[in-house]
């Protein structure tokens, strides 16, 4: 029995040791839980205060808020598993879920979508393809408060620290232009914002109130989401009915050196023609156009992507990205009018 004792006191001591380190552990989370004593947070406020005239104390309040989200930093620097292939990358966008979604996103915003293609020439399947790519049509908007995801990476990830400084401190401008508090608003882990994911300079430049209600809201409001996503194609170079991408032949003698030189058109369809490639489309000689060869399920692809395929990429800097917006935009706009003619 005196054993037992023994054995009983010394669980209690193991109990309490436990408690005592989680309380401190705890303790400490609560220490650093706000940036308002980082000194490079300090010097950033400091520099809000006198450039942009912020008030000190709102200052203060946002950056004791906002938190240092270690998830955050786990998925920026996480380095990729591998390097996925055309077939792979496609694999994930062009679905039959999502293809669907699009459909019903259409149908569903078929007046406006129409209104915005007719003001800025930018077809309607491209900006549905674009939603659905960047966060399934509104369903994967992102979970972290802004403020948190743009402090973390600006304070507390050296690697791109004046990239994300500069879009925290556009975060706080737009926040003050739109009438809206800092500390609500959500976004991705990366601070992309709304059913676009526009980063905040991006916002800034350009988005649309479409409804005119004084907030370009492209959160929750798919009139302004979708204006927007229109107005930043025709901001990058975007030429209404111009042809976006071909498939491509090549000869036996082609010359692989001009695949995917630079994601701008770096050649012309004429030059491309003379190193050996060719589409079954009628091109203008002219017409600037960048060669791919993308590595799909079927083995490699030839594509001729032209300017307006160039704009996509300006949306997020990736030939695989501009392609997966492309060919779902064509699958969306095929089962969409599969669905109209179903219903005549």
């Amino acid at each position: 029995m005196g054993i037992n004792v023994v054995k009983m006191f010394r669980k209690i001591d193991s109990i309490q040791a436990v408690a005592i380190a989680l309380l401190l552990s705890f303790t400490a989370d609560i220490a650093v839980a706000g940036y308002e004593q980082n000194p490079e947070a300090i010097a950033f406020m400091e520099q809000l205060s006198a450039e942009q005239g912020f008030e000190q104390r709102d200052l203060q309040q946002w950056f004791t808020s906002a938190e240092k989200k270690q998830p955050i930093l786990d998925a920026i620097s996480r380095p990729a598993e591998k390097v996925l292939t055309w077939g792979e990358y496609r694999n994930i966008f062009l679905t039959h879920s999502r293809i669907e979604k699009g459909v019903e996103f259409w149908r569903h915003n078929r007046e406006v979508l129409a209104e915005v293609e007719q003001k800025y020439g930018v077809p309607a399947e491209i900006i549905v393809a674009i939603i659905g790519v960047e966060t399934l049509y509104g369903k994967h908007k992102g979970s972290y408060r802004v403020i948190d995801a743009l402090s973390t990476l600006a304070f507390d990830y050296p690697k791109r620290q004046p990239f994300f400084t500069k879009e925290l401190k556009h975060y706080l401008l737009l926040a003050r232009e739109q009438g809206q508090d800092p500390l609500a608003l959500m976004g991705s882990y990366a601070g992309a914002m709304g059913y676009g994911q526009f980063m905040p300079s991006s916002f800034r430049e350009y988005a649309v109130d479409y409804d005119g209600d004084h907030f370009a809201d492209i959160w929750n409001n798919e009139h302004d989401a979708i204006a927007s996503v229109a107005n930043y194609f025709v901001r990058h170079g975007w030429v209404a009915g111009d042809p976006i991408a071909f498939p491509a032949k090549v000869t036996a003698a082609f010359n692989s050196e001009v695949v995917r030189i630079s994601l701008k058109p770096y050649f012309t369809v004429g030059q491309l023609q003379q190193k050996g490639f060719s589409a079954d489309q009628v091109l203008t000689a002219d017409a600037p156009a960048t060669a791919m060869a993308l590595d799909g399920d079927q083995g490699v692809e030839y594509w001729l992507g032209l300017n307006n395929f160039y704009v996509i990429t300006r949306y997020n800097h990736s030939h695989m990205y501009a392609m997966a917006v492309y060919q779902l935009s064509q699958e969306i706009l095929k089962q969409s009018k599969l669905a109209a003619s179903g219903a005549e």
